[in-house]
This record gives C-alpha cells, structure tokens and sequence, in this order.
C-alpha cells in the first residue's frame, strides 16, 4: 500500500513539457491571422506601381485583436487596392523574383506621397502589417519585449511563408517608431528606425548622410556602385500680411457702426474674420540624382529652391476660423434652445400702461403735440391718431431703458412692412400687397431657388416669413440679443393688431388660404391676412348695399330717410373702423344674418313626398350650370353663391382631426362625426335651394357630385329613347347623411347664412397665439427660414467661386434638411451637426476666395496664365498636393516666389518689390536678403542595389529615408541581406 502511495505522488507531479506557452500561443496566433487573410506563400509580382498611385489609388485595412498572455495587441493590415496584374496568372511564378515588398524599395514612381502611411512614405510599400499595442496597453519600451516581439515576427514569417513586410511598434506612439522584417526565398530585410531631437552637425547635410548609408552597408565592393539620390526640402510661408483676405470693409454709414462684414437688413453676412489659410507649404524636389552630380555640405550646396525640377504647393488651412455666417446661425441656433418668456424679459409693466392709455384718450392725443415725441412706427396709417398714440406712449414710457434703438426699431419695421413708407403712394401699396402675377409666378416656379421652401417647409424667399427670420437673426445677433428680439416680437404683433383692426392687408403675403406646405408661422399670418381679406370683402359688399339702399330712397322720395342715411352710415363706419364685430349688426342689416331665425321675404320650404315644391323668390345666383333645367320644371339649373369653406392652419386641421377620433366608432359617435363634417355641405344645400326654388336633391347632387346621379337611356311606351336618371346606389342608403341634409335645409342665400368662417374669432386666436410666443418658440418657427436663406447665400457665393465639392454638398445638405425640418418633432442634435455643416462649406468658399485674390493676375496678363492659375487654385482646394507646372519659372511659381520674397522683406523690415528696384538703380546692389527661409523640413531619399554580406552575395535594394527638421532627426532604414549562403 506504500508503494502504491508513492507510485501515485510521483505520477501527479509529472510536468508536461509538451504544453504550449504563452509566447507560442502568440506566435502561432499571428500565423493564424496571415492564413485568414491569404497572406502566405508566393506573392511576388513584377509590375510596378504608376506614377502617384499611392496618392490617386485606394488604400485598404483590415484589423484583427491578438493578445500576448493578458496583454492585448492589434495587428493590422494595410495594402493597395489595385487590379489583378497580369503576371499573377502564370501557373507557377518564378523562384528569384524578390517579394513585393522588397522590389518596393527601389521603386522611383512615388517618393514622398502626401497624406499617406508614414511607413509607405519612408520606405515606399504598398503593403504591409503592423503589430501594435492596443488602446489602453502601455508602450513596449523594455528593449528585451521588442526582441521577444521582433522573434516573433521572424518565426511567424517563417512558418506561414509570408512575403508581406511585418512591424511591431515600440517605444512611445507619438515616436512613431517601427522595426519590421521581410522574408523571402533567400533573401530578408531588416526595417530599421533612428529618431532623435536634434540633429547631429556632422549629419546634417547630404555628404554626412551618405557617410551613414554606406556604412551601413558595410559593402567591400570598390569602387562601389552609385547611390540614387532623391531630395525634397519644405519651406513654410506664415505671412500673409500684404494679401488681406478679401473681406467685405465695414460700411460706418450704415446702422451696424462699423461691423466687419455688415450688410443692411434682408442680407446675410458672409465671410471669415480673420485669415482662412495659415500657412503655404512648398516643396522643391530633385527627384533623380546620383553621386557626384550634386555638393551639398557643410560650407556649399547647390541645392537652389529656385533651381529646383519639381514644385508643389499644399496649404494648411486654419482651425475653426471665425466666419460671419456661422456665427449668425450658431446665435440664432441658441435662442431657440432659451426658456425665458417675453414677460420675463421685458417686464409686465407694458400691459398694465396700456390700460391706463385707453381710459384717456386725451392725454394721448396730447402727447402727439410735444416737441420730444417719438416717430411712430407705422407712418402711412396716420389716420388713426388714438391707435398711434396709444403706440407712442408705450414706447415713450421706457425709451431710455428700451432693449432696442428705435432708430433699429423703426428701420426693421418698415423693412419688413414697406407700405407704411408716407411717401408711397396708395396705388403702389396696393400692387405692392398684392399677389405677385401670373407670368411672375410661372417664373418663380421654374426657379429652384424660389422653390427650395417647399422641400425646407421654410416660407418663399419675398415673403413676410422670411424677412422676419433675417430680421430677428440680426437683431439677435448685433442689437441685444435675447430681450431685443422680444421687443421686436412685440412690436410686430403690434404692429398686426393694428392692420386687423383697421382692414390694412399685410404686406408680403399671397391672398387665399394658409399654404400647408410652409413653415407653422408663415400659415398663421397667413390666416390673419385672409382675416383681413375676408373683413374688408363683407365691407366692401355692404357699403355698395348701402349706396344702392340710399340711391333707392332718393329716388322714392323718402325725405326724412334720406337725410338720415347718411348718418346712419356714418356711424356705422365708425364703428367698424374702432374695431366692432360683425355680429352687432345681425339686428339691424337686411344683408348679412349670422342667425337663422330670420327668413326674410324667402317663403319656408313646402315638401311633398320629400321633395321641395315651394316657389319662391330666387335669391343668391351666379350663372346657369351648362344648359341644365330643373327636373321639376324648366326653369335653368344656376351655379348659387356658396360660402367658402374655413381656412385652416395644420395645428387646427390636427387638432380637428384629435377631436373627431375621440368621436369612437360608435354609431352616435360615427353620427356626430358626420354632421361636424357636413356644416359646408348644409351651407351649400341651403344656397342651391335659395337659387334654384322648387329644386330637389336630385337637382343639387347633379351639380354637386355628378357621379352620384346615375343617367342610362331607356326606350318608353312609345319606342322613343329617352334619358332617365336616379340616384347612385350610396345616395339611397338609409340614414345617408345627404338625405339628412337636405331635409333639414333651409331655403338661405349665402349672404343670410351664419358664417362658416368667422373671421374675427379666428383672427383674435391667431393674435393671441403670435403673443404668447416666447422669443425661443419665434426663433424655433423661423428656423426652416434661416436654414433657407444660409443655403441660398451659400449658392449664390459659390456660383461666385464655382467649388464642385461645395456645389454637391449643398445639394446633399437640402436632402438633409428637408428631412430633419418636417417632422414634427425635431432632433436638435442632428440640426446643431447640419449647422456645422453649413459653417465647413461657409469656411471652403472663404478658403478658395482666398486662395483666388493671391493667385489673381492683372487685367493685362490674364490669358492662358489666368486659366492656368484658375485650375491650379481649384486643385489647391481639392488635392493634398498639387505640382507647380513650370515650377518656379511658371505662372503659379513666379506669383509663390513673390510672396516668399516679400515676406521675408517683411520680416527683415527690408524694402518691398518696388522700393527694392529703385534701391538696385540707385546704387547697383542688390538686396542681401535670401528669397526663402531656412527650409522647415529635409528629406532625401537614398537607394542603391549591393550584395549583402559578402562580396559574392546576390545584388540586394538597400534604402535610407533621411528627415531632419527643426526638432526632429529621423533615419528610416531598410538593408536587404542574402540568407542563401548566411
């Protein structure tokens, strides 16, 4: 039983070394990944890439998690989309082709690609992989964990026989440091980074460089084969003083006082404030050169910027510039999102003055006499001496503590309502009140622009609606903000108040009903106007009335009446014109009843067999309908003056429609839902009786609803073919709300029936609701408005400019906008990022304007030079890099090479262009100071192909990618070893 016990404590402490470890898992891992990804085996090809294809190309990557024990790492993989190229068709590829990555190395096509890879621009691949550490890991900085990962790596390429160079990223990120590895039959590459802050003095220039590469090399071949030389300094242009953006001068006439960018109401500014573009880089390349051919050391260099084969030009734009029209729209984005009422704001002591002014007229009257009196806001409607007065003591009671000037005041009142100008004439305000004509519209209609509200549900541009939006936004902006645009506000339905009160249409708006497809604001003044329209129509139908009435009684002779008449009239246009409601006068005028009680002289209907037998007098015609008689009679058939239906605004139609679904679907709650949609159809019934007497229903669905009265030919008794007709088969259902109708109508011209329409109920609603709007709920209406005036403003800068990117992201962001503004509730966050998208094309534009007054020719030299200029600053715009055609000697070159001159004339305080040709013939000297800085950054790219590491070795690409800068000196190095013979 002991030995048992012992066998059995040996067999549990058994280790099995056969486990895999950590650093296997790993490694076997990345060899997992290289499989999934076809990455193994033979993928040498020949081709090599075109000329700035890293740059024209599309660069793919696809990313994976692996982790080393806890410690997580990304491997990533980066490569060229580019077509199949035809040497991956042979069957089997040939064994002494170098891998892809290696035959990279010597390639010229694309040295120095703008906004690439660092590792393509530093050793020209088109494909690699990366391993680095993930997010929140800590930087591999021990030097024994980069050899544990760079083994890895080498094991990994190895085993799967993968030719794709490998890095693992090391130190901390921001180093951008990286060392890789390349394998292929026989040969391997070494990926090598130095990077220090300084650079060294012996280093730094062409002749120390070439001393590093070719002892790195460690070549014994003499005399050793030549170096390919590549070269590209940087120079920075910051100074762009003597070309100031071209930037709309302030105005000091106009009200803003100065303000860059100011425009007058109606108008948005446009433009950035300060310098859109902030820095010009250029760079001189000596793409092809080799040893010998070219000194640059530490006393002499032939290395002229001027002298220089290839130019190119890219510009580093300012971050977040300020611009005009972001920052109006961000202001007006914020008011909208305040919660402070108008009361809050202006304080209640508006509302109890105004009660005090209307107990004495006198005193009112009084005020307008004083020498220190304001000038009211509406000068045309001076006629009304209380209503102004009344108007002037509000204001006057707090003129000094008023959130906006009245001279603001007045100028945006009568922007936004021009008729009250006293020196219009009456007969311009009226065409200036009313619809624009026929042929007008049809032109407005073809025009996209004008039709942009429709897809922005905003208000037409020439509209009230509009207008207002410019206003606020500006009052917002330059005019106090918050408190003055509730003092606008409240002048404005003032100023509403006023015109519903005294039959003035307002100005800028279309007659008919509320336009659905507008803005919620733009259909409420909408319906105040058709208010109006309906308000002076009735009083225009009864003054004629009444003229005809008095003619009647001067001619019959009735003395007494005819001196009363008159009188009579008067007073009742006093007190229409102070404000009365129709309703007073239901009692005492022939004309219009609002109540049903009265028939007048109209016999009551007489029915038999329910159908109307009654011959009365026909009252309330318009013309007879297509040559059509009554069934009963001959008597023609006459279209009768129908009431129109009630306008309404889509609050009301929502409200309506709330209402009417709480009815159930009961058959009382089906009933009542019935005859609440039926009023129109009763008012129609009861016109048709009253034009046509002795008509039936059959008369009425006739003209009505034609499909509803079925006609088919018959032969009668006597073998003639006659017509017959009946009503449809819906018509004769029991309880049909038609026959209900009709049973129940009338016999009531239009003009004695109450109003479908009432319109001093629907105005007073509309007022009341415009006054309790807080200056965020105005700035939410006004929204749509001034998204369509910035994508107008934007198109017609633009149009100036002509950007293709702009033009298309202006047509994407009307799509946008017209799906974020309909629906009913708005998602702000997605409008504040539309904003901003706005704000980016706003600061493009101001960029190519830029761009375009340094780049402009005068009048004399333009020609093809200007046409070449023009494509190279729209390329400026859309390019990362663009080439200098003629590099320095070029259009473009020379005008680059000017402002490098007098900027540095201007940094050294040294004379400009013309006082530098006057100073050369003054004393036969030229200026000491050099046309351009210090480079900012050098790189040079040296190649060669040496056998590695002995003499006899294979002929290999060795590659040496030199930066120095300022604060940074960096040596990217790729050296290729035969392993053959190793």
């Amino acid at each position: 039983m002991a030995a048992d016990s012992d066998l059995e404590s040996e067999v549990f402490e058994i280790t099995d070394f056969t486990t895999a470890s950590e650093w296997e898992r790993f490694v076997s891992r990345v060899e997992e990944v290289l499989n999934d990804w076809k990455l193994t085996g033979n993928s040498a090809r020949t081709l090599s890439p075109e000329k700035g294809q890293y740059t024209s190309g599309t660069w793919g990557e696809k990313s994976q998690d692996i982790n080393f024990a806890d410690f997580k790492f990304y491997i990533t993989h980066y490569f060229l989309k580019e077509e199949c190229d035809q040497d991956e068709g042979t069957d089997s590829p040939k064994e002494d082709v170098l891998p892809l990555g290696i035959q990279d190395l010597l390639c010229m096509n694309n040295d120095f690609p703008p906004r690439a890879h660092c590792l393509v621009r530093w050793y020209g691949l088109r494909e690699f992989v990366i391993i680095s550490p993930g997010t929140n890991c800590e930087a591999i900085i021990s030097e024994s964990k980069c050899n544990l990962l760079l083994s890895s790596v080498s094991i990994s390429l190895a085993n799967s026989g993968c030719q794709v160079p490998m890095f693992v990223q090391i130190q901390q990120k921001w180093r951008r440091m990286y060392a890789g590895e390349c394998q292929g039959p026989g040969v391997r590459t070494d990926f090598e980074i130095v990077q220090l802050r300084k650079v060294p003095s012996q280093y730094n220039h062409l002749s120390g460089l070439l001393d590093i590469f070719k002892s790195k090399i460690g070549c014994t071949l003499f005399p050793l084969p030549p170096v390919n030389i590549a070269i590209r300094f940087t120079y920075i242009l910051q100074d762009w003083q003597q070309y100031s953006w071209p930037q709309q001068p302030p105005d000091f006439d106009t009200l803003l006082g100065g303000e860059v960018g100011g425009v007058e109401f109606g108008k948005l500014p446009f433009g950035a404030c300060e310098e859109p573009i902030s820095e010009l880089h250029l760079a001189t390349t000596w793409p092809h050169l080799t040893e010998g051919i070219v000194v640059d050391n530490d006393v002499y260099s032939d290395l002229d910027p001027l002298q220089a084969p290839h130019w190119s030009v890219r510009v580093k734009t300012a971050e977040n510039p300020q611009c005009l029209l972001g920052d109006f729209l961000t202001e007006f984005f914020k008011l909208g999102c305040r919660k402070e009422s108008t009361e809050e704001l202006l304080g209640r002591g508006l509302t109890e003055e105004e009660g005090k002014d209307n107990s004495d007229i006198s005193s009112a009257l009084s005020k307008l006499t004083e020498p220190t009196a304001t000038v009211p806001i509406t000068k045309l409607y001076v006629s009304n001496m209380v209503h102004t007065a009344r108007k002037h003591i509000r204001r006057h009671r707090r003129i000094d503590e008023s959130p906006l000037n009245t001279d603001v005041l007045n100028s945006v009142l009568l922007y936004l309502f021009p008729d009250a100008a006293v020196e219009k004439s009456s007969e311009n305000v009226k065409s200036k009140t009313a619809p624009s004509n026929s042929g007008e519209t049809t032109e407005q209609d073809k025009n996209s622009d004008y039709n942009l509200f429709l897809q922005l549900k905003s208000a037409p541009s020439d509209s009230l609606t509009y207008r207002l939006a410019l206003c606020v936004c500006l009052v917002n902006y330059n005019y106090g903000g918050m408190r003055a645009v509730a003092h606008l506000w409240q002048e404005f339905v003032l100023e509403l108040r006023y015109r519903w009160e005294n039959n003035h249409l307002i100005y800028g708006l279309t007659g008919g009903p509320p336009d659905l497809r507008c803005c919620l604001l733009h259909q409420k003044l909408q319906m105040l106007n058709c208010c109006i329209e309906r308000k002076r129509a009735r009083d225009e139908v009864r003054k004629t009335l009444e003229g005809s009435k008095d003619r009647e009684r001067r001619v019959s002779g009735g003395s007494q009446n005819s001196r009363q008449a008159p009188e009579s009239t008067a007073a009742a246009t006093r007190e229409l014109s102070q404000g009365k409601s129709w309703d007073s006068w239901s009692d005492s005028e022939d004309e219009f009843f609002e109540c049903l009680s009265d028939q007048g002289e109209i016999e009551a209907p007489q029915t038999e067999g329910g159908k109307d037998v009654s011959k009365g007098k026909a009252e309330g015609r318009l013309h007879p309908h297509n040559n059509m008689t009554l069934l009963n009679s001959t008597e023609p058939l006459y279209v009768p003056v129908t009431q129109e239906p009630a306008p309404m605004t889509e609050d009301l139609l929502e409200e309506q429609s709330e209402v009417l679904a709480k009815l159930g679907t009961s058959a009382e709650g089906t009933h009542l839902r019935a005859r609440m949609q039926s009023a129109c159809l009763l008012s129609d019934m009861e016109s048709f009786k009253a034009a046509n007497p002795g008509c039936v229903l059959e008369d009425f669905v006739r003209w009505y609803s034609p499909r509803d009265y079925v006609e088919e030919e018959v032969v009668d008794e006597k073998g003639n073919t006659v017509v017959k007709g009946e009503l449809s088969p819906r018509m004769k259902i029991p309880g049909n709300m038609w026959v209900e109708a009709w049973e129940t109508a009338r016999v009531t011209p239009a003009r004695r029936q109450r109003r479908l329409f009432d319109d001093t109920k629907e105005a007073e609603k509309v007022l009341h609701y415009l006054a309790m709007q807080k200056p965020a709920d105005v700035a939410s209406h006004l929204l749509p408005c001034m998204i369509h005036a910035a994508i107008l403003k934007l198109k017609e800068e633009e149009s100036v400019e002509d950007i293709p990117s702009v033009k298309k992201s202006i047509q994407q962001a009307v799509s946008q906008a017209s799906k974020l503004l309909h629906p009913p509730n708005r998602d702000y966050k997605k409008l504040e990022d539309f904003m901003n998208q706005l704000m980016v094309m706003e600061i493009s534009i101001t960029r190519a304007r830029s761009l375009k007054a340094k780049f402009s020719v005068s009048e004399d030299e333009k020609g093809e030079d200007a046409d070449e200029l023009e494509k190279f600053v729209s390329s400026l715009l859309e390019e990362p890099e663009v080439a200098v055609i003629g590099a320095g000697q070029g259009p473009a070159g020379s005008i680059i090479h000017r402002l490098f001159i007098n900027s540095q004339r201007a940094a050294l305080l040294a004379p400009m262009d013309d006082d530098l040709v006057s100073d050369r013939k003054l004393t036969g000297r030229s200026s000491k100071v050099a046309d351009f800085p210090p480079p900012a950054g050098r790189e040079i790219l040296l190649r060669t192909c040496v056998p590695r590491p002995a003499p006899y070795s294979k002929a290999l690409p060795q590659r040496l990618f030199c930066v120095l800068m300022k604060d940074e000196f960096r040596l990217a190095g790729a050296f290729s070893t035969d392993t053959s013979f190793f």
